[in-house]
């Protein structure tokens, strides 16, 4: 039997790395609209929900500029854009082992649901998973991540001793805690966590071919 036989997964960062589109489509925005980021439109803002790194990266939380950033990213992302997302290699692998060992897989994500759903079918994915829950899934919108896994947990009937949460960034690990799942932080991404960022209680792992033994008991 594996050790967890539920895995929640965290997306941008674990699974893929969706970097280079993300970061084409924010430089799309500000381009359309006008505007300029107050700070560089790089990898270290990835990770957080779209209208909460918009603010960051406009300086302001005036509503009709970020509405009309929020518009041209999505018109950007959601068209072409989020065909530039690449799997982190041995990630499909490490899925279909799982799969296999008979884990069930779910996705708790920053990401917005239909460019999540677009990149999943885009890569083959779509079966992997039962569940695929993102901020905007239910109305009105859930306001975290720690509560996004706990309606996960509902909904499905999953008992937490049965589960784990994979992500790449402290507010995975911090999400996973409020709802007392283990946490294993995947390494390989651009929201690594360092070693003095780790609470010790969380687990790295290296490579998407360590997690999954660290999943099934084999490690």
């Amino acid at each position: 039997m594996p050790r967890y036989c539920q895995v929640l997964f965290d997306l941008d960062g674990t699974l893929i790395d969706s970097a280079p589109a993300i970061l084409a489509s924010y430089r799309d925005a500000f381009a359309s609209t006008g505007h300029r980021p107050v700070i560089a439109i790089d990898a270290g803002i990835v990770g957080p929900p779209l209208l909460e790194t918009l603010r960051m990266l406009a300086g302001t939380r005036d509503a009709a500029v970020i509405d009309a950033l929020a518009a041209g990213f999505k018109a950007s992302y959601d068209s072409t854009g989020y065909r530039q997302t690449a799997a982190y290699e041995g990630v499909d692998a490490m899925l279909r082992r799982l799969g296999a060992a008979g884990c069930t897989l779910s996705i708790a994500t920053n990401k917005r649901l239909l460019p999540t759903r677009l990149i999943l079918e885009h890569l083959g994915w779509s079966g992997h998973f039962a569940a695929v829950y993102a901020l905007d899934l239910f109305e009105p919108r859930l306001p975290d991540k720690a509560a996004m896994i706990a309606r996960l947990l509902q909904d499905r009937g999953i008992d937490r001793a049965d589960a784990v949460y994979v992500g790449d960034r402290g507010e995975d690990g911090e999400s996973a805690d409020a709802n007392q799942l283990p946490f294993i932080a995947a390494t390989w991404g651009y929201g690594s966590l360092e070693a003095g960022e780790m609470a010790p209680h969380w687990r790295a792992v290296a490579s998407p071919a360590a997690l999954a033994d660290e999943i099934l008991g084999e490690a």
